[in-house]
């Protein structure tokens, strides 16, 4: 059994720390690393809302601007858009590639209205460009006569190792950014056969990069300018324990008011409690249900349409007027499908649209005001390893800027203690740390200090 790849490390004492700077001089020698080192690798660890896209986007147009062309491996068709987007904002006379699949409608249709962004399924059309950008799986059909000097891999944690392998051919060196505490990669097939193998396919690219390439410089992100003051505490203690970070915020810097007050309802409770302390925990009667608990998703429900109703508005860093709380900046996370699309019916049923509902493997990446999470052992009478995963967790509780609203049945804590972790110790792959049972105990214990019961 290995030891985890990041020594414990200390955040330094928040009277000295001033966020800017800390990102600053994080992201410099990075860049002078990927620019400058003799290293073929440079891996960096970002949290929740670090500015992962804004690294990838400013590495990029620095080897651009060096002479240097590039492509760049995203995991997915939005994630390859959103970048390309990014980097016309930034230089619109930047020459841009965007290789995509003969599907019907490969990418974001915003791309046409981009005059510097040509557009191919081929890659040889996009020959002679200063910056290509593809997802993995297009990559991987690809061949060159000469590989490129530079790769940037966007989400690299989430990218297996067997993807890594088959684009490796591509590029001579290469920036690899992700997020450590995500979910990990995506796999139909179960890898316990190649567990602790050093070519394990199942394995996230960076684990295998570093498995074999153990003198590559690593960096971290040491900002969340997403997370608010109230939660980069927990999310960094309870799932970043060897690459803490803290919030780019301070506690007055962000506030959530309501129009209409409270009608004593444990929704409307719930709301205030965040509102107040950005965490709200509205806890159910005990109970075994199914999956698509119906009690539960009516709360959910309920808790989107009077965070609406209630004229919510968000004052922050980035803008001193009130910004009215929109349907589009409340997301609603779930574990499953089918709890998702029966939280839309009932949303329907309230007659609100425009509010994103969907699970944490969907919502990974993306940033919202509010969040509402169904916790994923709520009513459950087992924790499997799946409700169970760390990176699951994470996802659902590292989306908002200002609050998280938990709604979940009573007894979770004595879930997990009846269904402690029974994971096998496998030789040669690194622990990882802290387990998903340690990390719902700990976001548990958090949640418990801004409980409001309700029997519906």
């Amino acid at each position: 059994m290995t030891a985890p790849a990041h020594p414990a490390r200390e955040i330094p004492d928040s009277a000295a720390f001033d966020p800017g700077t800390a990102a600053a001089r994080a992201t410099e020698a990075i860049l002078r690393d990927t620019l400058h080192g003799p290293h073929r690798g440079v891996v960096v660890d970002s949290p929740p809302g670090a500015g992962k896209s804004t690294l990838v986007v400013r590495a990029a147009l620095e080897l651009a601007e060096a002479g240097r062309p590039l492509m760049v491996v995203a995991q997915t068709n939005a994630q390859v858009d959103d970048l390309v987007v990014r980097l016309a904002e930034k230089n619109p006379e930047l020459p841009v590639g965007r290789l995509h699949s003969s599907d019907t409608d490969p990418y974001d249709k915003a791309l046409d209205d981009l005059p510097n962004v040509r557009k191919s399924a081929k890659a040889a059309d996009l020959a002679g460009l200063d910056v290509v950008l593809s997802t993995a799986a297009k990559w991987a059909h690809v061949k060159v006569d000469e590989p490129w000097r530079h790769a940037i891999v966007d989400e690299a944690y989430q990218m297996r190792s067997d993807a890594l392998l088959a684009v490796a051919g591509l590029f001579e060196r290469a920036l690899f950014v992700g997020d450590p505490g995500q979910l990990d990669p995506f796999s139909i097939v179960g890898g316990e056969q190649w567990a602790g193998l050093s070519y394990d396919p199942s394995a996230s690219a960076v684990t295998t990069l570093l498995a074999h390439n153990p003198e590559l410089p690593q960096h971290r992100l040491p900002v969340s300018w997403r997370l608010p003051a109230s939660a980069a505490p927990l999310v960094s203690d309870a799932f970043y324990p060897y690459t803490p970070f803290r919030s780019g915020t301070g506690p007055g810097d962000r506030r959530l008011t309501f129009a209409v007050p409270s009608d004593g309802s444990g929704p409307d409770r719930v709301i205030d409690e965040a509102a107040e302390s950005g965490w709200g925990l509205l806890e159910l009667p005990a109970r075994h249900t199914p999956r698509t608990d119906p009690e539960a998703v009516r709360a959910v429900a309920a808790v989107v349409a009077r965070l609406l109703e209630r004229g919510g508005a968000a004052v922050s860093e980035r803008s001193p007027d009130p910004a009215p709380l929109a349907a589009d900046r409340i997301a609603v996370g779930t574990a499953h499908r089918d709890q998702a699309a029966a939280v839309r019916a009932a949303l329907a049923d309230l007659g609100v649209t425009n509010v994103t509902v969907d699970t944490a493997n969907r919502l990974q990446g993306r940033e919202f005001d509010v969040t509402v999470v169904l916790h994923p052992l709520s009513g459950r009478p087992d924790a499997t390893a799946f409700h169970l995963e760390t990176g699951r967790l994470c996802v659902l509780a590292s989306r908002h800027r200002h609050a998280c609203i938990v709604i979940c049945r009573a007894g979770v804590g004595e879930l997990l203690d009846d269904h402690p972790s029974t994971e096998p110790v496998q030789l040669g792959v690194t622990v990882k740390f802290p387990d998903g049972w340690e990390a719902n105990h700990a976001v548990l214990a958090r949640l418990r200090e801004h409980r409001v019961g309700w029997a519906p």
